[in-house]
């Protein structure tokens, strides 16, 4: 072996231990408690490689590191021609040994952040959706990992459900902050949650011109005529 066998630099499992000690700690003292959603996928569709009825009724909570000391990332607000946008981003580092303390001891199949999930950021009051994961932000001290970067993006509600028993987030897309829209079944129900949504309208237009009868399955007449 070519190394010195006197310096285990990368194989000290004591020196490991006291870095992962020393970065909990850290973002125990400089950090805050947030609160983390587990996606649930309830419908998927294997062509297009996506849920619509994702659930949300699982939550830890512990305490991570903003990484944004100096306010959000990304494209942050504009105009473009579907109106405002607003597309803030903030890094959200946590250890390894709290992620797996309140989280994987709870859930066997949460063994780490995954794409998807939410948190809820306290100061804001509002939930962001963890687009990556990266888990060599910090590269191998003393040959260990300690640290997950989850990178977030100001969640967009897209009708999924929510029962996570805390009032803030169940309630939070409610029209009137009593109503919970993660239980409506239909799209009445739906209807009176979210004024601007006009699915139902849509829906009854949609009858009276879609059919896909045996006699016309496109919907339309299509009168072809000969002029040769």
């Amino acid at each position: 072996m070519g190394t010195s066998v006197y310096f285990q630099n990368y194989n000290n499992f004591n020196e490991q231990n006291l870095i992962d000690d020393l970065v909990i700690e850290s973002i125990q003292i400089y950090g805050l408690d947030i609160i983390y959603l587990n996606r649930k996928l309830t419908g998927v569709d294997n062509i297009l490689n996506e849920d619509d009825i994702s659930v949300f009724d699982e939550t830890h909570e512990f305490e991570v590191y903003v990484k944004n000391v100096e306010g959000f990332e990304g494209e942050g607000d504009f105009l473009s021609r579907f109106g405002l946008q607003i597309r803030d981003q903030i890094t959200f580092t946590v250890a390894h040994r709290t992620f797996e303390k309140y989280a994987t001891r709870d859930n066997a199949d949460l063994t780490r952040p995954y794409e998807g999930d939410l948190i809820y950021f306290p100061l804001n009051a509002k939930l962001f959706k963890v687009m990556h994961v990266e888990h060599e932000s910090v590269f191998y001290q003393t040959g260990a990992l300690q640290v997950y970067d989850m990178r977030c993006e100001l969640f967009e509600y897209s009708g999924e459900r929510f029962d996570t028993g805390i009032p803030n987030i169940d309630q939070f897309w409610g029209a009137t902050g009593n109503t919970n829209p993660t239980l409506s079944t239909n799209l009445e129900q739906l209807a009176n949650t979210d004024p601007i949504a006009k699915n139902l309208f849509f829906e009854q237009e949609a009858d009276g011109i879609i059919d896909f009868s045996e006699i016309d399955p496109f919907s339309e007449t299509i009168d072809i005529q000969d002029n040769f």
